[in-house]
């Protein structure tokens, strides 16, 4: 089959043709062409900070058949499926985890495809040909590994029979009713448990006697100052836990203006001065939530601008799906329901490939167990069918 196909490593986006790529990636906003062109063009994805594009292309002729956003990585940072404990094994026996192979959104724990391809056998491809640069860099010794984080199930399975190993985990998202949508957010609480609407309620009322607005932009409607007070509240987030933010202003900057269709950023006022900013991306099924930040500490600000606006906007669009980001156990009570996600590995190392497999396997246990607690604490009422 492969005398058909030609594989094509790609440096750079400079050498995959926009159109062809965009019509791979479909409606996702995170595998558009202009998502990674503001990523590596800004500098927040490239050498530099750790993040050597490897982009795989499938070509049928002159035909763009298949692709996958690919990365040689020297840290583990801005991941979400955390593997800091076997680059420590590896440390502690002599051996160099990085640089690894990554397949994934920087920064951005979303779920979707990462082999973008329509059959299963150009897939087959896709995987076979990341795993032949691991396996051909291996013999250099400068490549440990291949991840893929955040695959659709149907692609991790794809891996799993390719010969990768699986991981299991656990975000929080919110559903939008399957017969006939919510009509509004009360529509929404009516299917709730009487605690749980009850607190929401006292939570919205709060903000806004406190004499905060909201407004919802749209990458069209956002002027540069805009941009600015976002990012001064996206650099404060990360100030106030510590850490280094990984994207800048000039990112915001161009993706508000290439993809402007796909941003939605939420502004809470007062008067008419900004205090805090909430920035997500979307299609017309599936809002993501990304980044947010305050000026100022108000109780309930945070439930209110990230949460609770999302899925009015959700609600008032038709939009089915609001992925709310990583992490969040706290979600559960405000209407998101537990999802399993999926992450593929190869290991060249043998015996650290079959230990990580075996510990893989037990944390899939305790994933399942998680899972079942948390769906017995669902907050709708069981009589709804929730």
């Amino acid at each position: 089959m492969m005398s058909k196909f030609t594989i094509h490593i790609a440096d750079s986006l400079q050498d995959i043709p926009v159109a062809a790529w965009n019509t791979l990636a479909g409606d996702d906003p995170f595998l558009r062409h202009e998502f990674f062109s503001a990523l590596h063009e800004s500098g927040c994805v490239s050498r530099e900070t750790g993040w050597s594009p490897q982009f795989i292309t499938l070509w049928e002729r002159s035909i763009l058949r298949g692709g996958m956003p690919l990365y040689q990585k020297s840290h583990s940072y801005g991941e979400y499926v955390f593997d800091w404990a076997w680059a420590n094994a590896y440390q502690r026996y002599g051996h160099a985890y990085y640089p690894k192979l990554l397949s994934a959104i920087p920064f951005s724990p979303v779920t979707g495809r990462r082999l973008m391809a329509e059959t299963v056998a150009h897939r087959a491809l896709l995987i076979s040909a990341a795993m032949k640069i691991g396996q051909e860099s291996n013999r250099g010794a400068t490549v440990s590994s291949f991840h893929c984080l955040f695959p659709q199930e149907h692609e991790a399975r794809e891996m799993e029979a390719a010969g990768m190993t699986l991981r299991q985990g656990i975000q929080f998202h919110w559903k939008n009713r399957e017969e006939g949508k919510y009509e509004n957010f009360e529509d929404f609480l009516g299917g709730m448990s009487h605690g749980k609407r009850k607190k929401i309620r006292q939570e919205r009322r709060k903000v806004h006697a406190s004499g905060i607005r909201f407004q919802w932009l749209s990458g069209h409607d956002i002027s540069n100052a805009c941009w600015r007070f976002f990012v001064d509240c996206y650099n404060k987030t990360y100030d106030d836990h510590r850490s280094m933010p990984y994207l800048n202003l000039e990112f915001f900057v161009q993706l508000g203006k290439s993809m402007p269709e796909n941003i939605l950023l939420i502004l809470a006022l007062r008067g008419d001065e900004p205090i805090a900013a909430a920035l997500n991306l979307h299609n017309s099924h599936t809002l993501y939530g990304r980044y947010w930040g305050t000026k100022e500490f108000i109780p309930g600000l945070h439930f209110e601008t990230c949460y609770y606006q999302a899925i009015d906007y959700c609600i008032a669009h038709g939009i089915e799906l609001f992925e709310g980001g990583a992490q969040g156990e706290h979600k559960l009570a405000r209407g998101f329901l537990p999802v399993r996600t999926w992450s593929a590995h190869w290991l060249a190392h043998p015996e650290f490939a079959a230990a990580i497999g075996d510990y893989l396997g037990r944390e899939a246990q305790d994933i399942d167990h998680y899972l079942n607690e948390l769906n017995d604490s669902s907050p709708f009422r069981k009589e709804v069918g929730k």
